[in-house]
């Protein structure tokens, strides 16, 4: 329309045959945009030789909000370019010509962002004339990968939803299933709901098996997921209660195996206990120290005794000693037999007295005087 206004203004002006400033682009008036890209918000013009004055362009941003003031976004005065009015967009706004003054006004944003959608308004002033357009930018978020799942049992006669959602993404968003194996078609009983992105499937049976693809999508791009669905038979559910009760009696079979085993080794170990208690009792204590100290001294009494013997009667005392076999230090086994005469304690070797606990005792050499050497 203001393109007709600004004719309507050059007939107006026909008495002086003279058509001021206008603005020359007729390009969309709005724009849809993904966030990340780039977009060119056109703004030519040409000028009026009346139009002497100075040169400026400004890009504002018109709140949604009557009650917000609009923000000034890039700036040329003077001959000179001023880009950072906008902390939002500095360094993502830019003149499209290197010298707007030759007609060309238009700015280009880059690395979109959704914060950047909004109504954009061109203004163009060179006394005494003054244009402006306005563009609606609009910046849309792409669907995030969407996540793709199986709610409910996969089994034969169960129900099954296959679910999809994205987790970002300017609405509205729209979800597309289809099959990418088989017939590539739906199961005749599936209902599919665009916008929930679910796909439900009753009294489910192995032919509806097979691969699905789920699409997410909006005006300004789209993902998608893949999941396998995989119908299987119910399982025999009396089989595993047989198997699980086996598998119970067999461990309680098994404890009580060991429990078992415990007591028969505790008992066991018991009876061995009392058998060696019972084997002690029966063997004699053993001699004390105090006899066993007696014989020595009786010894050692006896061997003194004998440096006042003479040889006359030294012969007589060793036979006595000999023929004499004293019964606290030999006990005859119980086992063995009475020795008889001809092997008496007088005819004995000496190895078989001295295991029988008799003392050995060293005679004294007599020479032939009959003195002790």
């Amino acid at each position: 329309m203001e393109p007709l206004g600004s004719a309507l203004v050059c007939l107006l002006a026909l008495s002086t045959a003279v058509c001021g400033l206008e603005i020359t682009s007729t390009g969309p008036t709005s724009i849809e945009k993904a966030s990340g890209e780039s977009v060119k918000l056109d703004c030519q013009f040409t000028l009026a030789t009346e139009d002497s004055g100075p040169l400026d362009i400004e890009w504002s941003l018109q709140p949604s909000d009557n009650q917000k003031e609009e923000k000034v976004v890039i700036l040329y005065s003077g001959d000179r370019a001023y880009e950072n009015y906008y902390p939002p967009l500095k360094g993502r706004v830019h003149f499209n010509s290197a010298d707007p003054k030759n007609g060309d006004a238009s700015i280009n944003l880059l690395s979109l962002e959704a914060s950047d959608t909004g109504t954009y308004q061109c203004k163009v002033k060179k006394v005494p004339g003054i244009r402006s357009r306005k563009v609606l930018l609009t910046v849309m978020v792409r669907p995030s990968k969407p996540r793709c799942s199986i709610e409910g049992s996969a089994q034969v006669g169960k129900d099954v939803v296959l679910k999809c959602k994205s987790s970002d993404g300017t609405s509205p968003l729209q979800y597309i299933w289809d099959k990418t194996s088989g017939n590539r078609l739906l199961p005749a009983n599936a209902v599919l709901d665009s916008a929930g992105g679910t796909v439900s499937i009753r009294n489910a049976t192995e032919a509806v098996s097979g691969t699905y693809r789920c699409t997410a999508k909006n005006r300004v791009g789209t993902d998608e997921c893949v999941l396998e669905l995989n119908i299987t038979q119910p399982p025999n559910t009396a089989g595993v209660i047989a198997g699980s009760v086996i598998c119970v009696l067999l461990i309680l079979i098994l404890i009580a195996l060991i429990l078992f085993c415990c007591c028969r080794a505790r008992h066991k170990k018991k009876y061995e206990k009392e058998i060696s208690y019972e084997i002690r009792e029966d063997v004699p204590p053993p001699k004390s120290r105090i006899s066993t100290a007696r014989s020595f001294t009786s010894v050692g009494s006896q061997r003194s005794s004998l440096g006042s013997m003479s040889p006359s009667n030294l012969h007589e005392y060793t036979k006595a000693q000999y023929d004499k076999i004293p019964s606290e230090e030999y006990e005859r086994p119980p086992s063995h037999a009475p020795l008889p005469p001809s092997l008496g304690p007088s005819r004995m070797a000496a190895p078989n007295l001295s295991r029988m606990g008799a003392v050995p005792v060293m005679i004294p050499a007599q020479n032939r005087d009959g003195s002790i050497v």
